[in-house]
């Protein structure tokens, strides 16, 4: 996780002394300076920190320096620091694009409160940046799967992994979370690449053809079959094939397919000569396979050979970090589609997004994003769950907030608390109501 940066400027030494020590003690970097050209020659684009300085300084003020640290980056944090007289001249800057002020003699807290928020806005405008950059240039992996979270992290190396080899991967998540995506992603990084994506739909295929469907017919095997037919399987040799709801595929036709996986051949209806299959076999369920194993729903033999490899997809009230910037890299998505010059959502309705649920995962967060670019709606969060009670909503919310401060932070708990205002023990204890663990937001360098 990358330190928090500052530049600090004021004419003042013992207030730019008095700066740096505190900077320092709450691991913020910081350069300090005298006058304001000095830091503004250290600006630009990919800046990654923060900005505070004084009003009044001599030769180029704040004012100035805030005009043209706008002119750079809009999106560059600048902290105001006031006299008393001048909150009126500090509310007409934050007008004009500055961040927040502060008044002097500023309290150390307040100062390193707003700087560490300040900052967490600049590493998201950062990031989403990145993404689109990144979604323009290739649609790679970490583009089409994104999250910053240890669950998405984990995901992307395990089909990273997976994809090296040639096994069967069973592919389980609640409706939404993008089991298909993972399908697709697994053979675009196969040696397979070259090779055909056949994805079927199990439970949208038609029970009296199912089986045609499937495994093809010879001319003649039944009435109307007036000639013979490929199955889809067959259309997968030297691909992949991918079964989606395969728990919804009926038990008969499980039989069947376990012979063909198990001796990788298959024999049409109507004939006896069996037909070589060369394939991979990625199955999609957002059902808990070894439950209908023991409702007798689904044959067990079956589910040992698709599960050779098992790759979950996370939820994402279980990743509720992940929310704004895969919203905001949505809307980018979709304005561009649609040739839209979409409003970047704010922080603060990046930040309720997190709070609210999202029972349809990434499929129903896109769609809120789509309405979003399209003016279908005039309200980025919405309402929340009408089920939740209001008890549960504000569990909600105050999980997904120290989530994402653990996160923005790489576990560095130091300035989890002081961003948001808490005792180390009042963290440590909502940390523990919530089964929050620093462990698992500590990036690996």
């Amino acid at each position: 996780m990358t330190r928090t940066k500052v530049l600090f400027v004021d004419d003042e030494e013992h207030l730019r002394i008095a700066a740096r020590q505190r900077f320092e003690l709450a691991d913020i970097d910081v350069a300090c300076f005298d006058d304001a050209k000095s830091a503004l020659s250290r600006l630009g684009d990919t800046f990654d920190g923060v900005v505070v300085t004084d009003i009044r300084m001599p030769g180029m003020d704040g004012i100035t320096l805030l005009e043209q640290t706008v002119a750079i980056d809009p999106g560059i944090p600048v902290i105001m620091v006031t006299g008393h007289g001048d909150v009126e001249l500090a509310v007409s800057c934050i007008k004009n694009g500055a961040y927040d002020f502060v008044e002097k003699p500023w309290h150390p807290d307040r100062l390193i409160t707003c700087v560490q928020r300040a900052a967490d806005q600049r590493r998201l405008i950062l990031d989403n940046r990145a993404l689109r950059a990144q979604v323009s240039a290739n649609q790679d992996l970490r583009s089409q799967l994104y999250g910053r979270s240890t669950a998405m992290e984990k995901l992307r190396d395990a089909i990273s992994a997976v994809a090296a080899t040639d096994v069967d991967v069973l592919i389980t998540g609640e409706t939404g979370t993008g089991k298909e995506v993972a399908a697709r992603l697994l053979h675009k990084q196969s040696a397979r690449a070259k090779g055909p994506f056949v994805h079927i739909n199990c439970a949208a295929l038609p029970e009296a053809m199912i089986e045609s469907e499937l495994f093809g017919h010879e001319a003649g095997a039944f009435p109307g079959a007036t000639r013979a037919r490929f199955g889809k399987l067959e259309h997968a040799r030297g691909g992949t094939l991918c079964l989606d709801e395969i728990d919804l595929l009926p038990m008969h036709l499980q039989a069947k397919l376990l012979d063909v996986l198990h001796n990788r051949t298959l024999t049409r209806l109507g004939s006896n000569d069996p037909v070589a299959l060369n394939m991979r076999v990625i199955a999609l369920s957002k059902s808990n396979l070894d439950t209908a194993v023991t409702k007798g729903l689904f044959r067990a033999d079956l589910l040992y050979r698709l599960n050779v490899a098992t790759l979950q997809m996370p939820s994402l009230g279980t990743r509720q970090e992940d929310i704004p910037g895969l919203f905001t890299l949505f809307v980018s998505n979709i304005a561009a589609t649609h040739g839209i010059a979409a409003t970047e959502p704010s922080v603060d309705d990046l930040s309720k997004l997190s709070a609210k649920n999202w029972p349809g995962n990434v499929r129903e967060l896109r769609n809120a994003a789509e309405r979003y670019v399209l003016g279908l709606t005039d309200r980025v969060a919405g309402s929340q769950n009408g089920a939740a009670t209001l008890t549960e909503r504000i569990s909600a919310f105050e999980k997904a907030q120290i989530a994402a401060a653990i996160s923005a932070n790489g576990g560095r708990l130091k300035g989890v608390y002081e961003v948001l205002g808490l005792s180390r023990k009042s963290l440590y204890d909502k940390m523990q109501k919530h089964g929050l663990s620093r462990d698992d937001f500590v990036k690996d360098d």
